[in-house]
């Protein structure tokens, strides 16, 4: 029985279950280590300067978020920041022709290294959104990335699956196994967390870089 599980059976109304709910929430939370965060960032912020590809990958509710974070991440920073040049963020959980095409005329397995084969240029960011850290297409996607000299940054739950070893730097939730809502949630808020930081901080560098110009200009 995983704490989800117990709370309910614990809670003799849905008032109770969410409050037990939210206070499990925060005690995640403060476990997630934020050096791996700091981590995910600086790797954001050098795929930016150098031009790389970032691509986010990921299953059910994890699809979701893959979609929700390259929005945040692409259109969602330059809308927000005065800075000219966007994150390239893609999402390879968006296009159903192209993932129905891999899956039935060839697998599932490789919905997402079929698409990573298209686009993928030598030192491109992978960002892997995996609760079990186990899914074969995740895997095989991540191991083909760092075959090529690329970056993978995981997002895992439980206890990390194979995805946390293999990810050069990893964001994991560690919960009991088949708690998806909590680890779900928490990986939503990194990704709001991430491109609020980037928001703000490629909006300084702007600003920074103009005030640089300026100066520059009239010594």
């Amino acid at each position: 029985m995983n704490n989800i599980e117990k709370l309910f059976n614990q809670s003799t109304n849905a008032k109770q279950f969410a409050t037990g709910y939210f206070l499990y929430l925060k005690h995640l939370l403060n476990k997630i280590d934020t050096d791996s965060i700091s981590a995910f960032i600086n790797e954001l912020e050098h795929a930016h300067r150098q031009g790389k590809n970032i691509f986010v990958i990921g299953n059910g509710g994890s699809a979701s978020t893959a979609s929700h974070l390259a929005n945040d991440l692409g259109f969602g920073i330059y809308r927000k920041s005065r800075n000219e040049t966007p994150l390239r963020a893609i999402s390879l959980t968006d296009n159903i022709s192209i993932m129905s095409a891999i899956s039935n005329d060839e697998c599932y397995e490789n919905v997402f290294l079929k698409q990573l084969h298209l686009y993928y240029q030598e030192g491109d960011i992978l960002i892997a959104i995996s609760a079990s850290g186990n899914s074969k297409n995740i895997i095989n996607s991540v191991e083909w990335v760092k075959s090529r000299n690329g970056k993978v940054i995981g997002l895992s739950g439980f206890d990390g699956g194979r995805l946390k070893k293999l990810s050069d730097v990893v964001i994991n939730v560690e919960t009991p196994l088949e708690e998806f809502g909590p680890v779900e949630d928490i990986h939503l808020i990194i990704g709001h967390l991430v491109s609020a930081w980037l928001q703000y901080s490629m909006n300084n560098y702007e600003l920074t870089n103009i005030e640089e110009d300026l100066h520059n200009a009239y010594i």
